[in-house]
């Protein structure tokens, strides 16, 4: 019996669509779960979203904590040496992003990390003594293995920050897109207090997949952020907080 005309050329179309459609399927299978700082995929459902982020409910060194009982210690100083770069900035869809280029670091001690990002929380993720504040900065950095450090600089309520005065200026219209603002540079030096006194301890990413491993650093004192530049903050994100977690006996440490 002869194979029919069209029955080889179909073989050969399904053959190749086939790859194209696995593909497709495994990119759909890859995309996070979507997840929300409130409601059925707020934090308290976050571990049960997907099996990515279970360890957002059973990590045993998550965060962010109230920071109590700090111990006094010999650290050794963050040693930031931050470049002025160009700006291009992201809302991406939790939180305004800026995304900074190579060449910017922390050092500490005999470590050395790479500026990557820093975005904003509001209010503060992290507390001290019970007190949080009116948003945090999150400055995360890799060093050349992939371990993570995040600095995080609390923002009182006060005078206008320039430095968020410009960032606000230029938020981007569309979510999910990083701009290039052509003309406008950030210099991360103008939003770290002058006292580099800090907080440390071992915690995790503060959002999905809540990754442990991370090495924070709160720094003590606090830069400025204005009533006008919050409340511009919280018409985006009225709240892009997670809740404060169980300190589960790590050891926190603070600079003498």
């Amino acid at each position: 019996m002869k194979p029919h005309p069209g029955r080889s050329s179909l073989v050969a179309m399904l053959a190749l669509s086939l790859p194209l459609f696995s593909a497709v399927v495994s990119a759909q299978e890859a995309k996070p779960p979507h997840w929300t700082y409130g409601g059925e995929e707020g934090p308290s459902a976050w571990g049960k979203l997907d099996s990515a982020y279970a360890t957002c409910s059973i990590g045993h060194t998550q965060s962010p904590i109230d920071i109590k009982g700090a111990k006094p210690a010999d650290l050794p100083a963050l040693n930031f040496d931050y470049k002025a770069v160009p700006l291009n900035i992201i809302d991406n869809g939790h939180t305004i992003q800026i995304n900074y280029p190579a060449g910017s670091t922390l050092t500490v001690g005999d470590k050395t990390y790479t500026l990557k990002q820093f975005h904003f929380h509001h209010p503060s993720e992290e507390h001290i003594n019970g007190r949080g504040f009116a948003m945090v900065a999150h400055l995360v950095h890799a060093d050349s293995s992939g371990n993570l450090a995040v600095v995080a600089v609390l923002l009182a309520q006060g005078e206008e920050n320039p430095l968020i005065a410009t960032l606000w200026k230029n938020l981007p219209a569309e979510k999910g897109k990083a701009v290039d603002v052509p003309g406008v540079t950030v210099d991360m030096n103008k939003l770290l207090p002058a006292d580099h006194g800090y907080y440390t301890f071992a915690g995790s990413l503060t959002t999905p997949p809540c990754s442990e491993g991370v090495t924070w650093y709160v720094l003590k004192h606090q830069s400025p952020v204005s009533a006008e530049e919050v409340a511009a903050f919280a018409k985006i994100y009225a709240k892009n907080a997670r809740p404060i977690q169980p300190t589960n006996g790590r050891q926190i440490r603070e600079t003498k």
